[in-house]
């Protein structure tokens, strides 16, 4: 279970670093104050900030309840005062890390004595908020079969509606200094019951159970509801305080974790400890889990193109190598024909080469579309044909070995592809005026590969294809991940979105290489679509329709119908299709095939567009 990566003693070096980069900061006052003669309480070493006054420090005989113990990952146990004090941005549960699996029980009652940190699951540089824990302890049980202090409802009502406050300008923007306002903001809630023992009702899932057992769901059922059940993630405000990441305490061993999708609810109470974790901030690690209750979800069917219609889509399929189970080459080809009613264009990104991660200078992935295109055929599809230009090795970034490229696939019976040149690697095709029209000096082709902006990441593929009578221009792309930008449940407010500043840069060559086709033909039919890796309300999005040179499709869809991936129990677009002004009259589908439902062929679901040239 991937639950929070073991502490280990590069923790004590972690926390000595983020100490001496203001991260940390404590109250030396506070700390003075509470070495007193009075015992120290749990609340005392928590603090009214997220970091302890007491960070550094020897603290003995805190008393507590254990409310949960963790045999695995992170071992340890949590404690709570039964005896609260009456400020509520002060915790009452702490995390107590033992790194063997602990020899107490839920309902002992015990003293412990041990060393104050503040744990930063991923590390300093994640921008992950910490978790304040006592370590090398030494444990003595005082009683056990205690009753354990009542849990704290978390609710749509307890709950505030504004997610963090703004970071301190004068802390690069950290909100690890500001007094906790758990009245006001989410975010403040949420830490102000770190470790402490709380509980939730019958909820919606809004992000399916994943391989790492966990799910998440909203005690929101109302906010920025999606039409099937989610929770949509329409803008950089609309962060929905209402998610929480259900984990269990029991092993999976013991006890499987629950299979839900999106839409589903987990009903009755569920109950345990309040943790942060790097894979998603605040988790209710339960003790007792609720009912899952399945609802009606199945996956979308678009409906097929008319015979004067051209169907355009993309999809992401994973990283498909031939050394993927047949059973996902068969699920994602029947996707295609069942799901996608076999488009007359796809565009594909994630095709590996042809020993996937194997990391020996192979770069063809003629195998892999040899036996994708077939199992398309063997589920009633076209015979698709495929053009595409194989990267360099180790050039184009993803899984290591793998060197993932887009790749057009085509109907010969509804569409021709217009060879010109197929262009390698290195070369850049480029537009040209032919007989009046605008034209490419490679079909297929990559746009501007020597640009900085594509140093490992995917060149984007460009193709022009006739389709009765008129040429379209297709621009397959697949973006630069949001690899190394802060969670929404960041210390710094707002979260550091570093990997934009690429996604940036691509989006304005390939609105360049646009617009350069709309100076030679203004009409053009130009479709640039794929993996575009960033949100429709993104810089990113706005660069690529700079100009007016293009519309991001899925913008015409009802606000509750835009997304294409489910991350952290948000749903979100990260796929696209955008059309130049020629094609004026359209219909759009976002596919939802992958993205809500725990088994998953791709964690992408497919988007299409439909338009007549």
């Amino acid at each position: 279970m991937r639950s929070s990566h073991p502490r280990s003693a590069a923790v004590a070096a972690l926390v000595a670093t983020a100490l001496a980069t203001g991260l940390l900061a404590g109250s030396a006052d506070a700390a003075e104050g509470a070495a007193s003669a009075d015992p120290i309480r749990i609340h005392d070493i928590q603090g009214t900030t997220r970091i302890s006054p007491l960070i550094g420090k020897q603290v003995s005989d805190v008393e507590g309840i254990v409310t949960g113990v963790r045999t695995y990952g992170s071992r340890g146990f949590w404690i709570q005062d039964p005896d609260a004090d009456d400020n509520a941005a002060t915790s009452e549960g702490v995390f107590v890390f033992t790194s063997s699996v602990p020899t107490v029980a839920v309902g002992d009652a015990v003293k412990v004595s041990g060393l104050v940190g503040e744990y930063i699951p991923g590390g300093v540089s994640s921008g992950n908020q910490s978790v304040t824990q006592i370590s090398k302890p030494a444990v003595t049980v005082v009683s056990s079969g205690n009753a354990l202090p009542e849990a704290t409802a978390v609710n749509e009502y307890s709950v505030p509606a504004e997610y963090a406050p703004a970071g301190d300008p004068a802390a690069a923007g950290s909100i690890n200094g500001l007094t906790l306002d758990p009245a006001r903001y989410a975010l403040d809630y949420y830490e102000s019951l770190e470790g402490m023992d709380v509980r939730i009702g019958t909820s919606r899932v809004v992000g399916a159970t994943d391989p790492y057992a966990e799910l998440w769901v909203t005690v929101k059922g109302w906010e920025n509801q999606a039409k099937r059940g989610g929770t949509i993630y329409g803008s950089y405000e609309s962060q929905n305080t209402g998610r929480l990441q259900i984990q269990q305490l029991a092993p999976l061993a013991q006890q499987p974790f629950p299979v839900a999708n999106v839409g589903d609810k987990l009903t009755g109470t569920t109950e345990g400890p309040l943790d942060f974790n790097q894979f998603g901030g605040y988790t209710l690690v339960a003790r007792t889990l609720g009912t899952v209750k399945a609802g009606t979800l199945a996956p979308e069917k678009t409906k097929p193109q008319a015979a004067n219609e051209l169907a355009v889509a993309t999809y992401n399929v994973e990283n498909l190598d031939p050394t993927d189970p047949q059973e996902k080459f068969d699920n994602l080809a029947k996707a295609v024909v069942e799901n996608l009613a076999s488009p007359d264009i796809v565009a594909l990104e994630e095709i590996q080469d042809d020993n996937g991660a194997k990391n020996d200078g192979t770069v063809s992935a003629e195998q892999t579309l040899t036996k994708f295109t077939a199992a398309v055929a063997a589920a009633g599809g076209p015979a698709y044909q495929w053009r595409t230009v194989n990267p360099e090795d180790k050039k184009d970034g993803g899984e290591p070995g793998g060197n993932i490229r887009q790749v057009f696939l085509f109907n010969p019976a509804r569409v021709s592809f217009t060879e010109r040149a197929p262009g390698d690697a290195v070369t850049a095709t480029a537009v040209v005026k032919e007989n009046g029209k605008a034209a490419l000096t490679h079909s297929p082709g990559r746009i501007d590969p020597a640009n900085p902006a594509w140093a490992d990441s995917r060149k984007p593929l460009a193709g022009e294809f006739v389709f009765r009578g008129k040429t379209v221009f297709v621009i397959a792309n697949h973006f630069g991940s949001k690899g190394g930008d802060e969670g929404l449940a960041s210390h710094h407010q707002p979260p550091v979105r570093s990997s934009e500043a690429k996604r940036l840069l691509q989006a304005q060559a390939v609105n360049g290489f646009v617009k350069d086709i709309l100076a030679t033909e203004k009409n053009a039919n130009v479709i640039a679509l794929g993996d575009i890796n960033d949100f429709e309300f993104s810089a990113t999005a706005n660069a690529l329709a700079d100009g007016g040179a293009l519309y991001p499709a899925i913008k015409s869809l009802p606000k509750a119908e835009r997304y294409s991936y489910v991350y952290q129990g948000n749903a979100q677009v990260l796929d696209q299709i955008l059309t130049s002004p020629a094609i004026k009259s359209f219909t759009y589908d976002s596919v939802h095939v992958n993205a809500e439902f725990a088994a998953q062929n791709s964690d992408h679901d497919p988007q299409v567009l439909r338009f007549r040239p």
